[in-house]
């Protein structure tokens, strides 16, 4: 199996985005959840939605302000941003 990516990523609304991988997989994740309950300092002016849409596809992953925000390919794919989800 060739190495996850991802090509696409849609708003929904909100927190929420479709997110399409090379495969054709698309899961629609929730980042809300992650933001709103970790309480780390860099993560809180994505409360605000329209900082929250100012993110790059870079090598195959969603990527906020260089890196700030960040999640493994793999739980993205399985709609895992929250470890104990």
């Amino acid at each position: 199996m060739s190495e996850l990516s991802v090509v696409n990523a849609k708003h929904i609304s909100g927190h929420i985005l479709d997110i399409e991988f090379n495969d054709g997989h698309i899961s629609t994740v929730d980042f809300a959840i992650f933001i709103f309950s970790v309480g780390h300092p860099d993560y809180e002016p994505y409360k605000k939605v329209e900082l929250f849409l100012n993110f790059d596809i870079e090598d195959g992953n969603l990527n906020w302000d260089d890196y700030t925000m960040i999640f493994p390919i793999e739980d993205l794919y399985h709609n895992k941003v929250l470890k104990n989800r």
